[in-house]
């Protein structure tokens, strides 16, 4: 597997990338950085730091994308994650440092030099993905397929009642990636909270190990384990992005998922950022009823995944 992790670096952005690192199928090609958890600049501090502290330093490089979304003012979950994206840790800066290059640049030449090759996971608001198909539309067929974590499944959101980070974040980006014909799988907020939170005894297994990256997976956990303890009565250990690449690496994590119709909301204030998700009608059904969502399908939308497979391939990544 050929990969590019398109990433607003923070918390659990950075386990994303270690399950990638850790996979022997997998070859991360690039760490693009989007706008979105935290400071941009940081964000790619955050993503240099992960690829030392796992003895990745100067094997993959790191390009700089998009500091803003397309239209709006900018959002950042530094209350989620701290000022730092890393609660708040004072690592020290990475040797390695970004390329020169352009992200969406970087992201087009990569898919487009090597058509039906690349596979992207896009853990941060759309914004680089959907410059990269306004820059070259083509991208949209040379890519094998795009993995994206973000909006919800018609269920409440992390953001606001009608919407999950990464999605309001930049909805014009959204609206412009669910609809330009990627081959695509949508992983959203809605499955982090049923089959995302790393169950207990596999948190006390972690706390259990004292390698370099577990002790580096309890540090940067501390600012979410207060935040969702403030939200939902206890600590929880979330994990929408690398429960994301799990899927991608491992297709057997996903064991329910519906080719659906999925459309991003731009325009209301209340539903910012909205997703919509339905099931496309029959072709007997779509001859009665003419409304939008006739229309064929454009993404699997993973409906269950397999918690404890997950889990395990977490530990497993951090065990050296």
């Amino acid at each position: 597997m050929r990969l590019i992790i398109d990433t607003d670096t923070a918390g659990d952005d950075a386990f994303s990338i270690l399950l990638a690192l850790k996979a022997p199928q997998v070859t991360l090609e690039a760490i693009t950085i989007c706008n979105g958890n935290v400071d941009f600049l940081q964000q790619a501090e955050n993503a240099l730091y992960t690829l030392e502290v796992a003895g990745a330093g100067g094997k993959v490089p790191v390009y700089l994308g998009c500091p803003r979304p397309m239209l709006r003012k900018p959002v950042d979950a530094t209350e989620f994650f701290g000022e730092d994206g890393m609660s708040d840790a004072g690592f020290p800066k990475a040797r390695q440092r970004p390329e020169p290059d352009h992200a969406v640049d970087r992201i087009i030449d990569l898919v487009m030099s090597n058509p039906g090759e690349i596979e992207i996971i896009a853990q941060a608001p759309l914004t680089n993905i959907a410059a990269a198909y306004v820059k070259e539309p083509r991208i949209a067929q040379a890519l094998k397929h795009l993995w994206v974590m973000g909006g919800t499944d018609n269920a409440l959101g992390n953001t606001t009642p009608a919407s999950e980070f990464n999605f309001y974040c930049d909805p014009e980006a959204a609206k412009i990636v669910v609809n330009a014909g990627f081959a695509l799988t949508l992983s959203t907020w809605t499955l982090t909270m049923t089959s995302g939170l790393l169950p207990d005894p596999a948190l006390r297994r972690i706390e259990a190990m004292d390698t370099a990256l577990s002790r580096f997976f309890l540090r940067i956990s501390q600012a979410p384990f207060k935040r969702t303890a403030m939200r939902y009565g206890r600590p929880l250990s979330t994990h929408p992005d690398s429960l994301t690449c799990a899927c991608a690496i491992d297709p057997s994590v996903m064991l329910e998922a519906a080719d659906c119709l999925v459309d991003v909301e731009t325009q209301g204030e209340l539903t910012r950022a909205y997703s919509s998700v339905c099931t496309p009608l029959t072709p007997a059904e779509a001859e009665i009823d003419k409304l939008w969502y006739a229309d064929p399908p454009n993404a699997r939308v993973i409906r269950r995944a397999d918690t404890d497979r997950f889990a395990e391939m977490l530990i497993a990544a951090l065990a050296d």
